[in-house]
């Protein structure tokens, strides 16, 4: 218990911060997003290289319990297989352990375990070099993205799920109340009562090939601080980040004086997947999903002996009705498209253009004029591959460089994708974004999730149509991300009442260093859970509250 009163102590104020920055909204970050050798160490970069390239073509030495044989066959999109092998879960074997390690964590107090979450996370921390490498290698995000969305801003993810839980669980007294009833004349009606936190049981938390850190953190942390054990279940193509942080975290159990169990990797392979025999077991209670909508709508409808959270497909767009800065917008919007070759879920896909073109600062525009505007913008953007490569990173799945093809066949192309040679790994799935032109009645082309460097300017009538297919697609297909560039305040007012109805986040007029596609913890909630992209939203009450209940216990006094 020392070692626990230890944590508590040392991580105290970092949690009092979180709930301070939770509540105020404004910038906070406890993880310092900038790979710099003075901040996380002067060797660190070639430590973390190094710890990755000693993993390649080998057994990851990870505890499973009841695990048989192996299983591994990731592959980097930057051309070259990862070689490594993992152990390979038995189903009941896995829930029967977090079953058993979950009594002991349960008696621990919501700070308490709050604590030993922090605690992991600040181990984490000091691996994101590490992790950076195995991220870039299994999703394609070029080092940079790899690094900070990867590391630090899915520890802070991983950190803000924490700070909910904490301030879920205690929101109700944790200790003995005394509830004193008068009663008149007659001695009163004394009881002493305790109410305990109750987790639900056996979490499970599916692993996405894109983001397996940054989406996956959050609902590991929400159901492990808040008394859960949790199950991970990585994708096949993107096991190793995961692997690592639950090898260190695991670690960190264990030195706290709880069963490591509490967090078991559960490696399956794309040809003998355990997914669905895992997610319908009856033990299982909680399951964090992000992925396709058929696979996600398929857990909701078919696990409802859980408590099932997904993010799935969706729309996102972006209306253009004008602009008082034209070239700041072309910047922004192609630095948009073209980031990690549109595979971020918050990545725009519909441009919404009147026909009649935009007023701007240098005049009027047509709506050819726009979207030309765009192609030649992303395509400058991307001419020198060096600096190309860095953003758009390496394509995760061969199935989206085909989508690519498949999308030209829309509608007229205004930008064609191209392959890249990368400058220093030959063998990389490098492409740039296409973009394509389609008239409002395409709608069975733009109201589909076209997963990857595929956007496309649509032609509508005016802002008011613009404003109402957007609000329609949305609302009826999901978006998790919406845009407007209007230099009308009425425009403004619209588009906004129009993403309260599709409860979709907006962005207005960006034309600087922030961009649609990003989100910062402790400010901004991704995806609002009220829309067909997403029944949660990372992080609010709702994403953590019903991962436990309050179980009263009174006696009279």
């Amino acid at each position: 218990m020392s070692r626990l009163s230890d944590l508590v102590a040392k991580h105290q104020g970092l949690l009092d911060k979180g709930i301070e920055a939770a509540a105020a909204r404004g910038y906070w970050a406890a993880y310092p997003e900038m790979p710099s050798g003075k901040i996380y160490g002067e060797t660190a970069k070639d430590d973390g290289e190094a710890a990755f390239k000693a993993a390649l073509n080998q057994p990851f030495a990870l505890d499973v319990p009841g695990a048989s044989g192996t299983v591994g066959a990731e592959q980097s999109p930057f051309g070259f297989d990862l070689g490594i092998t993992y152990p390979k879960a038995d189903v009941s074997a896995v829930i029967a352990a977090a079953q058993a390690a979950l009594p002991g964590w349960r008696k621990a107090t919501p700070l308490e375990r709050a604590a030993v979450c922090a605690e992991i996370l600040e181990r984490l921390n000091k691996k994101s070099y590490e992790i950076a490498f195995a991220v870039m290698h299994t999703t394609g995000q070029a080092f940079m993205m790899a690094f900070q969305a990867g590391g630090p801003h899915a520890q802070d993810r991983g950190l803000e799920a924490v700070v909910y839980a904490l301030k879920a669980q205690t929101d109700v007294p944790g200790g003995e109340v005394v509830w004193d009833k008068p009663q008149g004349k007659n001695p009163p009606l004394v009881m002493k009562k305790r109410f305990h936190v109750a987790p639900r049981g056996v979490s499970v938390m599916i692993g996405c090939s894109t983001f397996p850190t940054w989406n996956g953190y959050p609902g590991l942390f929400a159901s492990l601080a808040t008394g859960n054990p949790v199950i991970v279940k990585p994708h096949p193509g993107a096991v190793l980040p995961l692997a690592i942080t639950l090898k260190i975290a695991r670690e960190v159990l264990a030195e706290a004086g709880f069963d490591p169990n509490l967090l078991i990797l559960a490696a399956d392979s794309a040809d003998a997947p355990i997914t669905k025999d895992l997610c319908q077991r009856p033990e299982v209670k909680i399951i964090d999903f992000t992925g396709s909508s058929a696979f996600g709508n398929w857990l909701e409808d078919n696990c409802r002996q859980a408590v099932v959270y997904t993010e799935k497909a969706g729309v996102n767009f972006v209306i253009i009705e004008s602009t008082n800065d034209f070239k700041g917008m072309i910047r922004n919007m192609s630095f948009t498209l073209s980031l990690y070759t549109g595979q971020m879920c918050t990545t725009t896909q519909n441009i919404f253009i009147p026909k009649g073109g935009i007023d701007t600062e240098d005049g009027h525009k047509s709506f050819d004029d726009v979207a030309q505007a765009l192609a030649t913008g992303v395509d400058k953007f991307l001419s020198d591959p060096a600096r190309a490569v860095e953003v758009l990173g390496a394509v995760q799945n061969p199935a989206t460089a085909a989508r690519i093809a498949d999308a030209a066949r829309l509608g007229e192309v205004v930008l064609a994708s191209k392959t890249l040679d990368h400058p220093y790994l030959p063998g990389a799935r490098v492409h740039t974004p296409t973009i394509i032109k389609l008239s409002k009645a395409d709608e069975a082309a733009y109201t589909q999730e076209c997963f990857g460097p595929v956007s496309f300017v649509i032609a509508v009538d005016d802002a008011d149509d613009a404003i109402a297919l957007a609000r329609k697609t949305a609302m009826e297909h999901g978006a998790i991300t919406a845009g407007l560039y209007s230099a009308k305040d009425e425009v403004i007012e619209k588009t906004t009442e129009a993403c309260l109805d599709a409860q979709v986040a907006l962005s207005v007029n960006l034309n600087g260093g922030v961009f649609v596609n990003q989100t910062a913890a402790f400010s901004d909630f991704h995806a609002t859970g009220g829309n067909p992209s997403a029944n949660a939203s990372l992080a609010d009450y709702a994403f953590v509250a019903n991962r436990f209940r309050f179980v009263g216990v009174r006696v009279p006094a």
